[in-house]
Parts: C-alpha cells; sequence; structure tokens
C-alpha cells in the first residue's frame, strides 16, 4: 500500500501512459441524521450535536489504473460505485487519501456540466469565462468562439442571462464549450443526456470525432450500448473496489451478474 499523495505529473510517465493511478484510496466523512422535532432539536441540541459523530466511507478502495494515449475506456458501475470520484481525482479537484495520481496532458472534465456557470451572464459571456477556466488563452477563445456559439444552437438566447435558459439550454452550451477547448484527455460523466435526440446524435458524432483523431478518454456511463460504441476496454468499479478489466464485452457481462444479484 503506497502512502504518497500526488496530483500531477512531475517526471514523465512510461512510455504512452497518460494517466497512472497506483494503490488510490479516497475517504470522505458522513455524519449520522436525526429525525427529530423542532421542539426537541432546541432543547437537546449540545447533545445531539455530541451524537453526530461522523462515519468513514471509502468511496475507493486500493485502485490502481493505468490508461494509455488514445484509449477510450468506460468506467461502469452501480450508483455509488466510486465512478465520479475516480474521474474528480483525475480532474484534479479532489485529492487521493493514499496513493497517486498522475497525469500527463491537458483535461477536459465534461463532468457536471454548466456547473460554473453565472446565472447573470448572457450564454456569450459564460462561454467565455468557462473557456478560460478550461485552460485555453483569450486569443484562442477569440478564435474559437462563434464555432462554440454555432455548435450549441442557442440562437438569439446566445446573449440572453443563462438564469433564462432551460436545462437542455444549458447543457448544450456546457458541451459546445468542453468539446471546444481541444483537450488531451476528456473525462465524460453522464454528459450524453444532453438536448432532444437530434442534438444528442450530433455531441456522440463530435465524441467519436475525437477519440478517433487520438484523444485519450474516461467515460462513465450506465448505458452499456455507448460504453461498448466508444471504448476499447472497461473497467468496473462496486463500492471503492475494482473488480474487473478488460474488454467491454466480459465487463459488461460481470456487470451484468452483479446488477441481478
Amino acid at each position: 500500500m503506497s502512502s504518497s499523495v500526488g496530483l500531477t505529473a512531475i517526471t514523465p510517465l512510461a512510455g504512452d501512459v497518460v494517466i497512472d493511478l497506483q494503490a488510490v484510496w479516497k475517504r470522505y466523512y458522513l455524519r449520522s441524521a436525526h429525525n427529530v422535532d423542532l421542539k426537541h432539536a432546541v432543547l437537546h441540541l449540545p447533545s445531539l450535536l455530541r451524537e453526530r459523530k461522523a462515519v468513514e466511507f471509502w468511496a475507493l478502495k486500493d485502485v490502481s489504473l493505468q490508461v494509455r494515449r488514445g484509449e477510450c475506456v468506460g468506467i461502469i458501475g452501480h450508483n455509488g460505485s466510486g465512478k465520479s470520484t475516480l474521474l474528480g481525482l483525475i480532474a484534479g479537484v479532489l485529492r487521493p487519501d493514499r496513493g497517486r495520481v498522475e497525469v500527463r496532458g491537458q483535461v477536459a472534465p465534461l463532468l457536471q456540466l454548466g456547473l460554473g456557470f453565472h446565472p447573470e451572464l448572457t450564454g456569450r459571456e459564460n462561454a467565455v469565462l468557462n473557456a478560460v477556466l478550461l485552460g485555453l488563452r483569450r486569443k484562442q477563445v477569440r478564435e474559437r468562439l462563434e464555432d462554440i456559439i454555432a455548435f450549441a444552437e442557442l440562437g438569439n438566447f446566445i446573449d440572453q442571462p443563462v438564469r433564462t435558459y432551460s436545462s437542455g439550454m444549458h447543457s448544450r452550451l456546457a458541451f459546445s464549450v468542453a468539446i471546444h477547448v481541444d483537450a488531451d484527455i476528456m473525462l465524460l460523466d453522464e454528459v450524453l443526456a444532453v438536448g432532444d435526440e437530434r442534438f444528442r446524435q450530433k455531441c456522440l458524432d463530435r465524441l467519436q470525432a475525437e477519440i478517433r483523431s487520438g484523444k485519450t478518454a474516461l467515460f462513465v456511463s450506465h448505458s452499456m450500448d455507448a460504453v461498448k460504441r466508444f471504448c476499447s476496454r472497461a473497467v468496473l468499479l462496486d463500492h471503492g473496489d475494482k473488480l474487473a478489466e478488460g474488454s467491454v464485452d466480459e465487463v459488461a457481462m460481470r456487470y451484468q451478474r452483479i446488477r441481478v444479484v
């Protein structure tokens, strides 16, 4: 068990490996809930606070994984298995409690689309802001802005405050920004529920083109059809443990057996 902790690669990774997780553990602390009425809570607040002890929860346990340049790896498992935590560690928004996470290359985290949008700014303004936050220089943003706007297909709404957007419009703009960052590594977490069927297919086609061009991707989805379409291999997580890694068909069969039990 390794006790070293890291987030970004300081020395070059071996060969074409661009994502390297070694014996990674990630812990959260959960507090127990009390179902009490308001009067009881006011009268007994000090004792309730003492009783609310944090419970240790390991979202990932001793997980190792290597991903090479140009691969698309599917991450599958039931809700709460650790999939999003794994992507959060690779994106750098989480730190491992044990083990090592090394990433080489620019990362585009298509995780919670539009999470950083400001509701009072227009779609255009949010597109510029988020593109900069995702790593583009201002000159690059200016060069790509019209392509971002065209892909999102928001029409005149692009100059309206984002608070007026539907959830579908919100996701369209966020996906368009992320896909135009031209990152080396894409982290995709159930991002295909974007807009209507026609626009969803457009996103699928664009993702497939990015992967074929040699981009590296980690793809979290409950859709086995989507995983089989995009991924060359898959990893199965269950309650924080890595249960299987290999061909998509073999890992999908293992996943189906877990779901039946």
